[in-house]
């Protein structure tokens, strides 16, 4: 199952592109038995309203029903639906957009994309939503709990150049964090080690061998027990900066993942975790412009910690 728009099949719904399934080349029966049995977060009654409204579509756009058969290798599309999605309430700001591109500054708690209990309440739908922009995707990702800059493709036609940016490291990034202070642990410095999946939640770890992460670490200020850092990653692992300064003994503030895992209540945004996407810079590969955008958010004084 992945997200696909086909606008000849299902257009984009309140922001939303159809997902996708494609059939299995082995099988038969009725298609109902085959979606009920595969996806069994939507319950064989939600498929059943959902075929009767024509909602679930097949590649050349014809509309299943309750008796369509099971055709091997058919691709169906259908909207993702949230019964009881938890509202987000904060925004994020467009800092730039343009034919190619577009920069927003997110908030904390506010996903990019939509997973789990999370869709409507996305960036990605907001945005597209808001400046109807069906083919918006984003070229990067930043946590939930990270707060900073996220850039989109704005068109499908250029969006392999400025994706290969980010695989071929030629973006700049900057974060800010705060973290405790440590008289033992010498700054400058730079942090290298083999970071892979841990197999518990979203959890990443370090482990022996060749590494495959890189951060530049500096103290930008310091207050009693903790500190600001400017950190600048070479890589981009899942969680790599959260890891790596939870591998130093300073684990960011506020974070719910390292070094152990405290789930925080549905709702309780009291403890944000201090992690800030701080700025972006790069050559753009269509014109040769120096690019440089800067989020205009800030983490808490330390002086309030």
């Amino acid at each position: 199952m992945h997200n696909a728009h086909d606008p000849k099949v299902l257009p984009i719904r309140d922001g939303v592109s159809p997902s996708c399934v494609v059939l299995p080349s082995q099988g038969g029966g009725l298609l109902i038995d085959f979606l009920a049995e595969r996806l069994p977060a939507v319950a064989r009654e939600d498929w059943l309203r959902r075929l009767a409204l024509r909602e679930v579509v097949d590649e050349h756009g014809r509309a299943a029903d309750a008796g369509t058969a099971f055709a091997p290798g058919l691709r169906y599309y259908y909207y993702r639906e949230l019964q009881a999605e938890p509202p987000i309430p904060f925004e994020a700001e467009v800092l730039h957009r343009d034919a190619h591109l577009l920069v927003a500054d997110k908030p904390h708690f506010l996903p990019v994309v939509p997973a789990g209990k999370y869709l409507q309440q996305t960036l990605l739908v907001r945005l597209k939503r808001e400046f109807d922009l069906p083919e918006l995707s984003p070229i990067h990702r930043i946590d939930r709990d990270t707060a900073g800059l996220v850039v989109f493709s704005v068109q499908r036609a250029t969006r392999g150049i400025y994706q290969a940016l980010f695989r071929d490291r030629a973006i700049h990034k900057t974060y800010e964090a705060v973290a405790p202070w440590r008289e033992d642990v010498v700054f400058p410095r730079t942090h290298e080690s083999r970071m892979e999946e841990s197999g518990h939640f979203f959890r990443m770890h370090e482990v022996a061998g060749t590494p495959n992460t890189r951060t530049h670490m500096q103290v930008l200020e310091q207050h009693g027990r903790w500190a600001r850092y400017r950190l600048e990653p070479e890589s981009g692992k899942r969680h790599q900066l959260r890891v790596h300064m939870a591998a130093l003994g300073l684990p960011l503030w506020g974070d719910g993942f390292y070094p152990e895992v405290h789930d925080m209540p549905e709702g309780d945004y009291s403890r944000p975790l201090q992690l800030l996407a701080r700025s972006l810079a790069f050559t753009d590969p269509l014109d040769g412009q120096s690019r440089r955008f800067d989020s205009r958010r800030q983490l808490l004084p330390l002086t309030d910690l």
